[in-house]
């Protein structure tokens, strides 16, 4: 996976000259050799945290890099057992439906304006938690994944909040709970049409979701399975304020036939039947272990894990200590095998640099162009993930990112096509942020020349790589040692490698 996308990279750098950094990439590509080398103990650790949370902070790094693997494993569970509940900075608007009918054009536009803002700001503290060494990676981390498995487009900022708080208080728990506080979201009820599934009109919308997407898996079910469903989430719904209501009027108490057995089913008993079977343990252990380990699936070792995250009573918690536990994770193949994703590449910039954005605004229009933006899903299969994650404008912008910022320099800003509608404002754009390098200074100015150059890249690039340092000194400044470290952290954040953890 690394050597195609470096060989990938490569080849456009040298056919169409896109690098801000051009000179240093092109010398790099003619004498880097891709290699894999030796699976040291630090190696591991910062794979670890990698894929367990968004990696380490410099003094996160001194701190962590030499513990024993399984202290470091449990002091990630430790961590997140606490899960303080998020509360909204800004009191949502209490309009009733009435009030807000009585609204002029213009009101309603500004209502709305005021909804993205704040969505904005929960987006902007979002990806601060997943920066802040203070907070649980491992929590953020989780929460992140379920908000791609359970993918839904929140309709206002308490809507957001709310199903945010359902993932992160169930992220690593019971599925079971996690799948029926996603059922009696209103969010995903909203966004599935589940308003609109009433005794005599069922709407087979969230039905089909929750067995193709969410649970089962295609192929192990049938259309007649889809409409019971259905029938037994009818009068599943939501007040105003976002709070799951059950409309016992518009529920269906007839006999349902699902999955082979039969009875007076609701939603719940819809959830425990499809549990019941193992492929429902087996289908988000596969998309576990493709998030987590690697996008190549060993579906043996899916199988072993399905195995145990079924006989758990699916707990999650324990699945993901198994994954983390093991040592084929730790494997080189597994390393430095994937693209991170725009909200974990971010995450990780701001742990390492402790960085600063003026406004939220700036984080949600990076999200935009990158193709990923908190809390708006491209549809209800969730982002694809991979190489979709790359492409000639996306590469462009995470190549260089760290220079903007540093720079405080203007970008030519194009979002992804899912965002074209609602962002007229592209062309030339400056993002206000600061950088902090004064923590990895302190880290690594005591060492020598040489052992900076090898410490700060075994820091910043996990996929294996080997580099030139005489090439480096070409594009570094070496008058300080505080100029140094600077100057080679931005060309090691700027290689293709990077973006792989």
């Amino acid at each position: 996976m690394a050597t195609f996308f470096w060989g990938r990279v490569c080849k456009r750098i040298k056919n169409k000259r896109l690098l801000l950094f051009k000179p240093l990439f092109c010398a790099t590509v003619q004498s880097c050799k891709i290699q894999i080398y030796s699976m040291t103990h630090q190696r591991k650790i910062q794979h670890l945290y990698l894929r367990a949370g968004f990696g380490l902070s410099p003094e996160e790094w001194l701190e962590k890099k030499d513990i024993p693997l399984q202290e470091a494993v449990n002091q990630l569970f430790e961590k997140a057992k606490f899960v303080p509940r998020i509360e909204s900075e800004e009191a949502a608007a209490d309009l009733s439906m009435q009030a807000i009918r009585n609204l002029s054009r213009e009101e309603k536009a500004k209502l709305r304006k005021q909804e993205r803002k704040k969505v904005a700001l929960q987006n902007a503290n979002w990806l601060e938690r997943m920066a802040n060494p203070n907070e649980s990676p491992l929590l953020e981390k989780m929460s992140l994944f379920w908000h791609g498995h359970f993918a839904c487009t929140s309709k206002g900022s308490r809507l957001a909040l709310a199903q945010l708080n359902s993932l992160r208080r169930h992220a690593l728990g019971n599925f079971r709970e996690l799948a029926l506080a996603i059922a009696k979201d209103a969010s995903m009820i909203r966004f599935l049409n589940n308003q609109q599934n009433r005794k005599r009109q069922p709407n087979e919308n969230f039905a089909r979701e929750l067995m193709e997407l969410f649970t089962i898996g295609r192929g192990n079910y049938s259309e007649k399975d889809v409409k019971e469903a259905a029938r037994a989430f009818t009068g599943w719904s939501s007040n105003f304020r976002g709070e799951f209501v059950f409309r016992s009027f518009q529920h269906d108490y007839g006999n349902k036939t699902f999955l082979g057995k039969s009875g007076d089913f609701n939603g719940e008993d819809i959830i425990d039947l499809l549990l019941e079977k193992k492929e429902t343990a087996r289908f988000v252990t596969r998309k576990i272990y493709r998030y987590f380990v690697n996008e190549k699936i060993d579906e043996d070792r899916v199988v072993e894990l399905a195995d145990l995250f079924y006989n758990s009573n699916y707990d999650i918690g324990k699945l993901m200590r198994a994954i983390f536990e093991s040592d084929w994770f730790y494997e080189d193949e597994n390393v430095g095998s994937k693209i991170k994703s725009p909200v974990e590449f971010l995450a990780g910039i701001e742990r390492n640099l402790k960085v600063q954005f003026e406004r939220e605004e700036s984080i949600v229009l990076i999200q935009k162009a990158l193709g990923q933006l908190l809390f708006n899903p491209p549809n209800v299969a969730g982002w694809p993930g991979g190489k979709s994650w790359i492409d000639n404008s996306t590469l462009m912008l995470r190549l260089n990112l760290v220079n903007h910022l540093f720079q405080i320099a203007e970008f030519d800003f194009r979002v992804k096509p899912e965002f074209e509608a609602k962002e007229p404002n592209q062309g030339r754009k400056k993002l206000n942020a600061s950088l902090d390098f004064q923590e990895l200074i302190a880290t690594f100015s005591n060492e020598n020349e040489e052992d900076v150059f090898e410490e700060l890249t075994s820091f910043f690039i996990q996929a294996p790589v080997q580099l030139d340092k005489q090439l480096f000194d070409e594009f570094t400044r070496q008058d300080t040692k505080e100029n140094y470290i600077k100057t080679l952290t931005m060309r090691l954040m700027s290689l293709p490698e990077y973006q792989l953890c």
